[in-house]
């Protein structure tokens, strides 16, 4: 009867250092991660859908990892946080992708100030709308499936208790933060032509007729013509926007 409570006892430590390892690469990618991680969520919400995570994790993760003790290595503790912070960031870095094609947009069509402050964050409305769009879509289309999945590919690329080379995240960050501006502003380029048009169109009219005041004409049609183009293209922007999305879902780290 001793043995097999000691034999109990032995297995129950080991999968609780299971979790406490695999939660600390949860628990950190959870900080920033798109939809889970957002500031509207209350912390509770995330972290029990954190600790939900790692439950699913543990039998996948069990003979992965091979640990000693009830505790993990205290390099663990920093080395884990850092691969959770890399996943979540090359998430959170296509929301932002969208939070600056909305700025953008805002922008070429004069509707930067309209219900800025609307969010947590200080975006324009038509950011915010794109951002809570694009999270809508991709939580709808099994993220958090897929995110599972994310987690236990990434003990291949960073596996546990290995700290990332500081030349290799700045090159990933680099391709990364590049990728997030690129997408930007292909997602923004209907509003960008659509300004530069107006704008055009606004100096012939100008030059061609000086006494017409065109800024009391041009700003009621601009600000009518960005709202209808947001409404025409968002069915478009956001599925291009998810494609994206599920791509660095698959290989956040740039390799599958």
């Amino acid at each position: 009867m001793t043995d097999l409570l000691a034999d109990i006892l032995s297995i129950s430590q080991t999968w609780l250092a299971t979790a406490v390892a695999i939660f600390l690469r949860v628990g950190a990618c959870f900080l920033v991660l798109p939809g889970f991680g957002e500031q509207m969520i209350p912390v509770r919400v995330r972290l029990g859908a954190a600790l939900a995570i790692t439950l699913f994790l543990a039998p996948a993760l069990h003979g992965v990892l091979v640990l000693d003790g009830i505790v993990p290595p205290a390099t663990a503790f920093l080395s884990e946080a850092i691969a959770g912070l890399l996943l979540g960031l090359a998430l959170r870095l296509l929301v932002h992708a969208l939070q600056i094609a909305g700025t953008i947009a805002a922008q070429s069509t004069s509707l930067s100030q309209i219900m800025g402050g609307a969010t947590p964050d200080p975006l324009p409305a038509m950011g915010a709308i794109l951002m809570l769009g694009g999270i809508t879509l991709a939580v709808l289309s099994g993220f958090h499936i897929h995110l599972v999945e994310t987690f236990i590919q990434s003990y291949e690329i960073l596996p546990f208790g290995n700290l990332p080379g500081p030349r290799d995240v700045a090159g990933w960050g680099v391709d990364q933060v590049r990728n997030s501006f690129s997408l930007a502003m292909s997602l923004a380029a209907p509003f960008l032509i659509a300004s530069l048009l107006y704008n055009v169109a606004l100096g012939v009219i100008n030059k061609a007729m000086p006494q017409l005041m065109v800024a009391f004409v041009g700003a009621p049609a601009i600000t009518w013509g960005g709202l209808v183009l947001l409404m025409v293209t968002t069915p478009f922007i956001l599925p291009v926007w998810l494609a994206a999305f599920e791509g660095a879902v698959a290989a956040p780290l740039g390799a599958r």
